[in-house]
């Protein structure tokens, strides 16, 4: 949950004691990047709209009441919109005709659904130990066999695809209680 945000320096004078644009970037950068790169996926995206919304802030100063709360919203309508561009994209050059079909008709109230769904599990597939988030990876990202996974990992056949289970499985509990059904 956000915290309020402080009240900020207009003026931009460190002599008052308030926050600055210098004072609220050092102290939540760190923050929007994980949180803009939650929601993309992408460290070079992450940073690239972080970077944006400062900027967008810097010219927006004397405007905005509460800073840290306009941060975060900014970086996740940048995110929100470099997903739904990034998907145009894709879409655009897909030529499995049938697809390109089904993935239109998503209403915008399911695109945006499915995306804050893809976020919480990115953050809960970041909390998992290192050998299970690793799996995940093996399998999910670079498509490969469990036979394949058991090469690189040292782990049996049959581990990994127990292993695998489980996370899967602890994975979609995790997400039942935040309204996402199996066949989401």
């Amino acid at each position: 949950m956000l915290k309020s945000s402080e009240e900020v320096n207009r003026t931009d004078q460190p002599e008052s004691g308030e926050p600055t644009l210098r004072t609220l970037f050092d102290s939540e950068e760190s923050n929007l990047l994980r949180f803009a790169f939650s929601l993309t996926g992408r460290r070079a995206v992450a940073e690239e709209i972080v970077q944006e919304v400062f900027l967008q802030l810097h010219s927006k100063w004397a405007e905005v009441n509460e800073p840290r709360a306009w941060l975060f919203r900014s970086v996740r309508n940048r995110a929100f919109h470099h997903l739904r561009k990034s998907r145009r994209e894709t879409l655009a050059s897909d030529d499995d005709s049938t697809q390109t079909q089904n993935s239109l008709s998503e209403t915008p109230d399911e695109l945006v659904a499915r995306m804050e769904t893809v976020a919480e599990l990115r953050q809960l597939v970041s909390k998992l130990p290192e050998k299970d988030r690793r799996l995940v990876h093996l399998k999910y990202f670079e498509d490969l066999k469990y036979r394949d996974i058991s090469q690189r990992t040292g782990l049996t056949i049959s581990n990994v695809g127990y292993r695998l289970h489980q996370v899967i499985r602890k994975l979609a509990e995790s997400l039942l209680p935040k309204g996402v059904e199996e066949e989401s």
